[in-house]
């Protein structure tokens, strides 16, 4: 009977070694619960740098299939014009905007 009693502790005490080392050893919840929050925040950027890669590729195909995304690109970031075009650049300045809204002198009334 006694022996049965040493077994029976020696059993417990392995059985409580063990869920000590489930719970706080490596690879346990603790780590486990770590590694999956690190897993779904790698997801989302992998999510989003999926989509930013889907964009940039399709932009690609855009500028090897046509010459519209060529010519528009050439126009909006070169400042680039066709052979026989003519450009034109229209600048206002402060003193012909301020002169034609002020009210001049004289106006509405005669001597």
């Amino acid at each position: 009977m006694r022996w049965l009693r040493v077994l029976l502790v020696a059993l417990v005490g392995l059985l409580v070694l063990l869920q000590v080392r489930l719970w706080t050893g490596e690879g346990g919840w603790r780590s486990v619960a770590v590694l999956e929050r690190g897993l779904q925040a790698q997801t989302r950027e992998n999510a989003g740098l999926q989509q930013r890669n889907a964009a940039l590729a399709a932009e690609v195909e855009d500028l090897k299939s046509g010459e519209a995304a060529v010519e528009e690109r050439a126009r909006s970031e070169l400042g680039m014009i066709k052979p026989g075009e003519t450009f034109y650049r229209v600048v206002e300045t402060d003193n012909a905007s301020s002169a034609a809204t002020a009210p001049t002198a004289g106006d509405g009334e005669s001597p």
